[in-house]
């Protein structure tokens, strides 16, 4: 592996053998803005439609599905009761605030 670094007197090119450790400088993902120019050239530029089979890429599936199941089904809940609970600490309520 061929490394360029940066140091004081320009740049200096190190090989090293694999496994190793690299890091990266802050400036590594500096974003590259667009002129207008070269937005109006993209804009006109054709795109060029590919299929898998012209890149060699094979797609067939490789998983197969064994089973495939809903989950249980969750039962409905007491609305009736839990109303009238709640009515019940809003009418204490009323009756604090009104005194």
């Amino acid at each position: 592996l061929t490394i360029t670094r940066e140091i004081d007197g320009g740049l200096e090119d190190i090989s090293v053998s694999l496994p190793a450790i690299i890091s990266a400088d802050l400036r590594l993902n500096e974003p590259r803005y667009a002129t207008l120019p070269n937005i109006m050239k993209a804009k006109k530029k054709k795109i060029e439609k590919m299929t898998p089979e012209s890149l060699g890429i094979d797609i067939t599936p490789r998983l197969k599905i064994l089973n495939v199941v809903d989950p249980p089904v969750r039962a409905s809940g007491d609305k009736s009761s839990r109303r009238i609970h709640v009515d019940g600490k809003a009418e204490k309520r009323k009756a604090i605030y009104n005194s």
